[in-house]
């Protein structure tokens, strides 16, 4: 009787539309918070919501990168069924102004819990493109997407953003462009030279004409990279830009501010709200009241920055008193950057004991991520589930916690999570889980239901710089395809139950079910490629490139500057 009592109870608790506040932060690793293992960063406001709830241990990012991964956060869906997922070596979007973005057709939870009456709300970062045609058709933007409320950086941060450090935008390129600029007034100034004492029989004509091809290639490519402060690094609130460029010693304060504002005003719910921090992206600007604070640097004050509102926003909850009423989860977006490093200071993220890092298609260390619900009353308290499970979940969970009806045209890959947190089943409905490189199949992932096992099978792998050295240092990031990986034929198998941290592949010799199980992930991923539809590659070199009349802009373009915040803000 009394179990029966409980279930009605949790029943009749699902069936009240609970608000739903998500957390996902940015870069962070699994092993940087204290409920995963980290004893030396405090993080004690995730950590309660980790006591309060229930943990995930094997919580998988979709990709090992900001926009895919993103892409797939809001849609269930892999990020190359959107085409989100690149074949080039641009992975990501690079400017507000590029073309490129999560295509209008794709339905995000945002917009299905509208349709269920929710108030829904972005605060922080989008990364998930502007505009398609012009300046401010907003195509891509988040109130296009169900967001009723946007206000954040519609691009994500970047070196570029703190004007005292090394520019972090497709570095390689510009040292190539300014060479050649360089190569270009060199020739100039010794044609001119030789014209003029009388060593080169050459027209004057000549010397303007490359005179001025020459200054247009300085100024074709210079006017985007030499202005990245003011294209990319920008604050807006719905359709306007109230920052430009922003001004980092106060954004924290700014979303804090904005978050608590956005509950206060919904509290009679049901609301959505989705807080996608700029943390813990370099370049780790963190305000003066954490500096120095932790044990591990300007990440580690970064962090505890982080958790320091993450309290205050549910601390914001129980004044409302919402805490009961409301679903909570906290994230990363993909494992640390292991590669962001400013001399032997290390400014990525620590990913545990799990291999490689952010870029790397499959390696566990980049896709692996914390994963936290809480929902008191609801989900029971304490609980730690070991299953694989899927950033992509939060797509059915949230839209049936919600009374809402998943999309029938198209395939949705995330699984509803509420019968596994609630203890109602103990098993994931994941068998397979494909981890993508951009476009490229990397590895995929088998949970063997009957034995317990979850094998892995890696096709590709980047190569390490230096050899051995476990990333890409000298690269920024690793690479997805060409001379930059290795590919397997047998593929690398691992048995995760058994070696998490991938370390010791096994073969036919070692492991006696080998061959039955690349035959049966084999098998899989035909049948995964046989649901894929070719789609319009929204990450394209065209679709990437800054083209100057879609720039978001606050003022006459290109005199684009405004502060429309001035000093209000007040700490909180």
């Amino acid at each position: 009787m009394a179990l029966t009592s409980c279930l009605f109870g949790l029943s009749a608790a699902v069936d009240s539309k609970p608000n739903i506040l998500l957390f996902l932060a940015d870069d962070l690793g699994i092993g940087d918070i204290g409920c995963y293992g980290n004893n030396t960063i405090r993080t004690p406001n995730i950590d309660r919501l980790a006591r309060e709830g229930v943990k995930l241990t094997q919580h998988i990012a979709a990709a090992p990168l900001c926009t895919p991964s993103r892409a797939a956060f809001l849609t269930g869906r892999y990020p190359i069924r959107s085409g989100m997922a690149s074949s080039n070596r641009y992975r990501a979007l690079q400017w507000n102004a590029g073309s490129g973005g999560l295509p209008a057709n794709e339905t995000t939870f945002a917009r299905l819990l509208q349709k269920q009456g929710y108030t829904t709300g972005l605060i922080g970062k989008w990364h998930q493109g502007v505009n398609c045609e012009s300046f401010n058709d907003n195509c891509h933007h988040p109130l296009n997407h169900g967001f009723d409320y946007f206000y954040g950086m519609p691009f994500t941060l970047l070196n570029n953003c703190q004007e005292n450090k090394p520019p972090e935008l497709d570095v390689a390129l510009q040292a190539k462009l300014w060479l050649y600029s360089q190569i270009i007034i060199l020739a100039v100034l010794t044609l001119t030279a030789g014209k003029l004492i009388g060593l080169i029989s050459i027209r004057w004509k000549i010397i303007a004409c490359f005179t001025l091809v020459g200054s247009l290639f300085f100024i074709s490519w210079y006017s985007s990279y030499g202005f990245v402060q003011y294209w990319n690094c920008i604050l807006m609130r719905n359709h306007d830009v109230t920052e430009q460029p922003m001004r980092l010693e106060r954004t924290a304060s700014l979303m804090l501010k904005e978050a608590v504002s956005f509950i206060k005003r919904n509290r009679h719910g049901p609301f959505l709200l989705f807080v996608s921090f700029l943390h813990v992206h370099t370049p780790l600007f963190t305000t003066a009241k954490f500096i120095g604070k932790s044990h591990h640097g300007l990440y580690g004050d970064n962090v505890e920055e982080m958790d320091w509102m993450v309290g205050k926003i549910l601390d914001s909850l129980d004044k409302e008193g919402l805490k009961n009423h409301t679903l909570t989860y906290f994230a990363s977006d993909h494992g640390g950057h292991l590669e962001a490093q400013d001399g032997s200071a290390q400014l990525g993220g620590w990913n545990g004991i799990y291999k490689g890092g952010k870029g790397m298609g499959g390696w566990e260390g980049g896709i692996r991520v914390p994963g936290v619900f809480r929902w008191p009353g609801v989900l029971p308290a304490g609980t730690v589930i070991d299953e694989p499970t899927s950033l992509m979940d939060i797509y059915p969970t949230v839209v049936h916690l919600a009374g809402g009806i998943l999309p029938q045209d198209r395939v949705i890959d995330g699984r509803s999570l509420v019968p596994l947190l609630q203890g109602r089943v103990q098993k994931s409905e994941h068998e397979f889980l494909f981890h993508y490189c951009g476009s490229y199949l990397h590895a995929v992932r088998w949970h063997q239901k009957d034995s317990g096992a979850i094998w892995k099978a890696h096709y590709v792998t980047p190569v390490f710089h230096p050899p051995g050295a476990g990333a890409c240092y000298g690269k920024g990031i690793c690479p997805c395809f060409g001379e930059g990986v290795t590919h397997h034929d047998p593929p690398l198998l691992f048995d995760l139950s058994r070696d998490p941290s991938e370390a010791k592949p096994l073969s036919a010799d070692t492991e006696p079910l080998f061959d039955i199980v690349i035959r049966k992930i084999g098998r899989a991923i035909e049948e995964h490629h046989r649901t894929l539809t070719p789609v319009p590659e929204q990450l394209s070199v065209y679709n990437i490139m800054w083209k100057p009349w879609l720039q978001p802009c606050c003022g006459t373009f290109p005199l684009c500057w405004c502060d429309k915040e001035g000093d209000s803000t007040q700490s909180l």
